[in-house]
């Protein structure tokens, strides 16, 4: 194991490394990069039974240390698996190029034409938990936007990561591209993570994917940007207007297809009018499928066997199979109490009523805002970015999920023959 100032050496290694490389990944033309893409692709495929062999020595120690089931779950990789990460190199590969793309390009009356550029953000630093397939991932992305990327994943998965590194040096190198433009960190020392998120002289944008408590600790320490979102709790209002059999199934699906997802529904608030005739039923579905119920006070008239809900409940994120239920007046109400508890990741509205959905789509103040459709939708691959690097409820610079185009920037340009300013 490094010592401390070995560990502090060694991060500003791979960061000087990491910026000298990100030149050279933005000047790359889009057949480098996909060349490189292919390449990981087909050495990930050659390389399966050293990826799953590597896997399986990091899950036996994982259990041996009692990690819990969840986690063993993540961790674990399949020959299915195997082929999936290099289906999903593939797939970056096919995606459009954003760099270089030049957009509202407008004469002024001076002569000059002004339009935006984008442009690679410059080194991405990517900290996650056990899950290996991130690995190539994030790779993939952060290539293919012109970025030069430092990727840190969880110590359970370090065999696997780093023989998926292995796949991802030899894919740029046959590409004529610096090996040093996407690095896997080698320690599993916590300190790592700090020197990471405190060198913005080499690191331009931190993205961290994992639970709460390592992105607040990244939020705290970082002197980089991040992009990030802490919580998904996600609201589903069911309107005066809302089509029965639409609420239901909208309603199972964000609630119930998976419980464990920053996108599934954590509350389902009713307009009051339609309460008594539609929440019976929603509620039905619900605990059917083992979910328990924390409501109002008019909840709990409505709905045998709910609990209570506290002030607390209206604002967590459960990740479980609970949710929290309250019945509003109307759309207003409703649009208030997702701005007051919502973590502004996805919310979404049951209606036929064109103004209140409108209304909803203006007001509501989150990543993403949904009339008639499940909060599961909010996804990069669902959204058309074929990809997604995370997603962000923050404002600045990208918000939502995170493709190639959230990991680009755009610079002004000027285009001339001769023009003076007088």
């Amino acid at each position: 194991m490094m010592d401390k100032l070995n560990v502090k050496d060694y991060m500003e290694g791979v960061g000087r490394a990491a910026r000298a490389a990100s030149r050279e990944t933005a000047k790359a033309s889009t057949a480098a990069k996909n060349a490189a893409l292919l390449a990981m692709a087909q050495g990930i495929r050659e390389s399966q039974s050293q990826l799953l062999a590597a896997n399986a020595a990091d899950v036996a120690e994982a259990k041996a240390n009692g990690l819990d089931a969840a986690l063993i779950d993540r961790l674990t990789l399949t020959a299915k698996g195997v082929e999936t990460m290099a289906q999903g190199l593939e797939q970056v590969a096919a995606l459009a190029d954003p760099v270089g793309e030049i957009t509202d390009l407008k004469r002024r009356p001076t002569g000059i034409q002004v339009g935006r550029m984008r442009v690679p953000l410059g080194v991405v630093g990517i900290i996650y938990e056990a899950r290996p397939n991130v690995t190539a991932d994030a790779a993939a992305l952060c290539l293919k936007s012109g970025n030069a990327a430092i990727l840190r994943g969880g110590k359970e998965a370090l065999r696997c990561n780093q023989a998926i590194a292995s796949c991802v040096r030899a894919g740029l190198k046959a590409a004529g591209l610096p090996e040093t433009a996407v690095q896997v960190i080698e320690t599993t020392d916590r300190a790592a993570v700090g020197h990471l998120v405190a060198m913005p002289e080499y690191v331009d944008v931190i993205v961290p994917r994992g639970g709460k408590g390592l992105i607040e600790r990244i939020s705290q320490e970082a002197r980089v940007p991040v992009i990030k979102h802490l919580d998904g709790n996600c609201h589903v209002y069911i309107d005066d207007d809302a089509d029965p059999a639409k609420a239901l199934k909208i309603l199972e699906n964000a609630k119930t297809q998976r419980l464990g997802t920053c996108n599934t529904a954590e509350s389902v608030l009713v307009a009051r009018r339609v309460a008594a005739a539609q929440l019976p039923a929603l509620a039905k579905m619900l605990q059917d499928r083992g979910v328990e119920i924390r409501g109002c006070a008019e909840t709990l008239a409505l709905v045998p066997g709910a609990k209570a809900a506290t002030e607390e409940d209206y604002s967590t994120e459960y990740l479980a199979a609970i949710i929290s239920c309250k019945v509003v007046a109307d759309v207003g109400e409703a649009i208030e109490h997702i701005n007051r508890y919502s973590s502004a990741h996805t919310e979404a509205i049951v209606t036929e009523n064109y103004t209140n959905a409108l209304r909803f789509l203006r007001e509501v103040d989150s990543s993403s805002v949904m009339v008639n459709a499940s909060t599961r939708f909010a996804d990069g691959f669902e959204y058309g970015l074929g990809a997604e690097i995370g997603i962000s409820t923050d404002k600045f610079h990208a918000r939502g999920p995170v493709g190639l185009e959230g990991l680009t920037s755009q610079k002004w340009i000027v285009l001339g023959d001769g023009e003076v300013r007088s």
